[in-house]
């Protein structure tokens, strides 16, 4: 064996070495993150998988679809047990996010996760529930209501995402894998070391220019994202978040539910004036309010305009 030989093998030794370092870790993490924040609901076995809810309090239904990333803790930091003095609230872990499960080859598009929310709702026996979605759940509820399949009061919607959108913010270009393989790959050697080293720069993206409330790793879930799972089911979601949107966004003179809209004026994930405002201009049905000052997280960061908002909508169907 010569000097090369010697030399290489000893250079894919060492980075075997390192990689194995890194699942070690990632796992390490991953056991840390579910000690520190383990499931609090319920499951229940859908197509899909097997689905993560929390149900709280009694009175009209209240539906909640997390985003892009989320889980059901999105929720959970004062806006459901608000809701829930005088709703009956239903928080989901969308299927392949916090502890819900999606096998493959379950699709990830808008269309199809809609398709999913509809048999939530029938497998929960939801009664017309209004439906609330933040950010991607925002286009999922918009996709229940306008598919026409499932019994819904209305939409109440907190900084959704409507229309197509040419170029995402870039606290999500890490996610733009398309290859399985390499989605779980990236997600069980660099994804969550990176996370753990350098987090300010998304955060300050996805909460901006609002402080991350000191529940928000624990109460609101937020520790979960250091899982390779994590990663790659939000990775998997974000490569198909806009296949659906052109032909959503000429449907929307077709709804057949009352939709309003809640947006932070300064949301540094999705463009208000392109999402809210220019919606409402083209549909003028649609209701829409601002919250001056405020970012994208709107559940997590004002969950009690959120749940003004979500009464205010629900009181008008009554």
């Amino acid at each position: 064996m010569n000097a090369v030989t010697i030399a290489l093998l000893s250079v894919v030794c060492v980075v075997a070495l390192l990689l194995l370092g890194l699942v070690i870790y990632s796992w390490v993490k991953k056991r840390q993150a579910e000690r520190a924040v383990p499931p609090r609901g319920a499951f229940l076995p859908v197509s899909c998988g097997k689905l993560h809810y929390l149900t709280i309090g009694s009175g009209p239904d209240v539906l909640m679809i997390h985003g892009l990333g989320g889980q059901l803790g999105n929720f959970d930091t004062g806006l459901a047990d608000d809701l829930a003095r005088d709703h009956r609230v239903t928080i989901i872990d969308r299927p392949g996010a916090g502890y819900s499960t999606r096998r493959p080859p379950c699709p990830t598009n808008v269309g199809a996760q809609a398709e999913l929310i509809e048999e939530i709702i029938g497998a929960l026996k939801l009664d017309r529930p209004l439906v609330v979605g933040h950010s991607l759940g925002g286009a999922i509820a918009l996709a229940v209501a306008l598919r026409g399949r499932a019994k819904i009061r209305g939409l109440a919607l907190l900084a959704p995402l409507t229309l197509p959108v040419e170029e995402y913010s870039e606290a999500f270009a890490g996610l733009a894998i398309r290859s399985d393989a390499l989605r779980r790959f990236v997600g069980w050697t660099f994804a969550v070391p990176t996370m753990v080293r350098r987090p300010e720069p998304v955060q300050e993206l996805i909460f901006g220019p609002e402080p991350i409330p000191d529940d928000y790793l624990v109460k609101g879930g937020g520790l979960l994202s250091l899982r390779p799972h994590h990663f790659i089911e939000t990775s998997r979601d974000f490569v198909e978040a806009d296949t659906d949107l052109p032909a959503m966004a000429r449907q929307y003179a077709n709804l057949r539910v009352p939709v309003r809209i809640l947006y932070g004026t300064e949301d540094r994930i999705l463009d208000h004036d392109y999402h809210g405002g220019s919606l409402v201009a083209r549909h003028p049905q649609i209701g829409l309010e601002l919250v001056e000052g405020a970012g994208h997280m709107l559940p997590v960061t004002r969950p009690e305009e959120s749940a003004a908002f979500i009464r205010r909508a629900s009181k008008a169907l009554s």
